[in-house]
């Protein structure tokens, strides 16, 4: 089971990042538990300078951008 995290502080582009990422985990059929925080601590335990940011597996994949439905898949597979 993958677990994906969310990291932004609430604005458009982060709930636009949440989104498609569940929506990525869903198409591609992945057991995921699924984590959205807001904390900006916890934004630096991650190394993470711009939101929004995708965490898998403890492994930043992403930040300051919301990247294509294609490429979160790619992510997560």
């Amino acid at each position: 089971m993958k677990k994906i995290i969310v990291l932004g502080p609430g604005c458009p582009r982060c709930e636009t990042l949440a989104k498609l990422t569940r929506e990525a985990a869903d198409d591609i059929g992945i057991e995921y538990e699924f984590e959205k925080v807001t904390d900006l601590k916890e934004f630096l335990k991650y190394g993470m300078m711009m939101t929004p940011g995708l965490v898998v597996d403890g492994e930043l994949k992403i930040q300051g951008k919301v990247p294509a439905l294609d490429e979160i898949k790619s992510m997560l597979a």
